[in-house]
């Protein structure tokens, strides 16, 4: 504290502010001498205009194109020649393709009922998944946000740890843990009395053992956030609350879930957006099966692009799931956010 008194005091002194002066005068001098050189901001923001045209926009918008057009594969043709000078630069074509129109969105919607099939099973983790997941992490959330609770950050940090483990590694062990003949969860179901469940057998089994696998590592995530939430509540509302007679569920009803809606949401579209784009837990734990029953839209397009090369088709589905995860978004944020 001393040294800040003596630096304060010099700073304050009329020798120091005379000497600051003189150096930004100089400063000034010397950027004055140098030429002005038009535009020379927008260079020095133009990389991230440059990568996020390549590796961003570039592939919206193509994808966006392919989807009315039907792939032959790659084209050794040349789309557009540029001469300047002695210098001439040839700009080959990306792909042999043929105009379909509408057709590959005509497909998808009314006679393809495998990708019926992957948007229902979507949809059926959606709804159990994403609720489950919400009202686990506020809950949570609650609890190590209690004062009664000690030892909170260890509490925090083995909930947060999945979230740090990769996704092929923890689908691995949900494939063991879950397997119908020598998994652990049926071990224990028998070892107490119960009879084994087809987890990874039946169509119920298989999308249940996603909906908890995806629950189980996204879980910490969620808390996380809304735990931050609720500690941006001020004290003082719960403390008019409590003289006003409130019980701990009306404190939670109209004080703690007004104040965290925000946060809350945020949550919900996340989930919402992560759940739609999920892959790696079907492709590793049930590969899609039984008989197609957990095969995803996001594994839907991988098997339709890399695996059958239908990369126009595979666009078009692509472009619907944007459609779809956007509408649900808007309509979230419509009715759940404030103005």
């Amino acid at each position: 504290m001393v040294l800040t008194a003596i630096q304060s005091r010099v700073r304050s002194s009329g020798a120091y502010r005379q000497l600051s002066d003189q150096f930004r005068y100089i400063r000034q001098d010397i950027s004055n001498t140098f030429p002005t050189i038009p535009g020379l901001p927008y260079a020095y923001i133009s990389p991230f205009f440059i990568l996020f045209g390549i590796f961003l926009l570039f592939p919206t918008v193509y994808t966006l194109y392919l989807s009315f057009f039907s792939y032959s594969g790659v084209s050794n043709d040349i789309l557009l020649t540029a001469t300047m000078g002695p210098v001439q630069v040839s700009i080959p074509e990306i792909a042999n393709l043929e105009y379909v129109g509408l057709s590959h969105y005509q497909r998808l919607l009314f006679r393809d009922s495998l990708f019926h099939t992957s948007l229902f099973n979507t949809s059926f983790i959606f709804f159990v998944q994403v609720p489950l997941m919400v009202i686990l992490g506020l809950a949570t959330a609650l609890v190590l946000d209690s004062k009664f609770i000690r030892a909170k950050g260890i509490f925090r940090t083995l909930i947060a740890l999945p979230v740090a483990t990769g996704l092929v590694a923890y689908s691995t062990i949900f494939l063991l843990l879950f397997n119908d003949q020598v998994g652990l969860v049926n071990y224990v179901l028998t070892q107490i009395g119960l009879s084994p469940v087809k987890w990874l057998g039946s169509s119920w089994g298989a999308r249940m053992t996603l909906v908890i696998a995806v629950t189980w590592r996204w879980l910490g995530y969620n808390m996380i956030i809304l735990l931050a939430g609720l500690q941006t509540v001020p004290q003082q509302l719960y403390e008019a609350a409590e003289i006003d007679g409130a019980t701990r569920w009306q404190k939670f009803r109209f004080v703690t879930l007004p104040q965290i809606r925000p946060v809350l949401l945020f949550v919900i579209v996340s989930s919402t957006i992560g759940t739609f784009q999920i892959f790696s837990e079907p492709y590793v734990i049930t590969g899609g099966g039984p008989s197609n029953a957990t095969i995803t839209i996001v594994q839907f397009i991988y098997n339709q692009a890399f695996l059958q090369l239908n990369l126009g088709y595979a666009s078009a589905v692509s472009v619907i799931l944007v459609l779809i995860v956007s509408a649900m978004s808007i309509v979230q944020i419509k009715y759940g956010g404030e103005k």
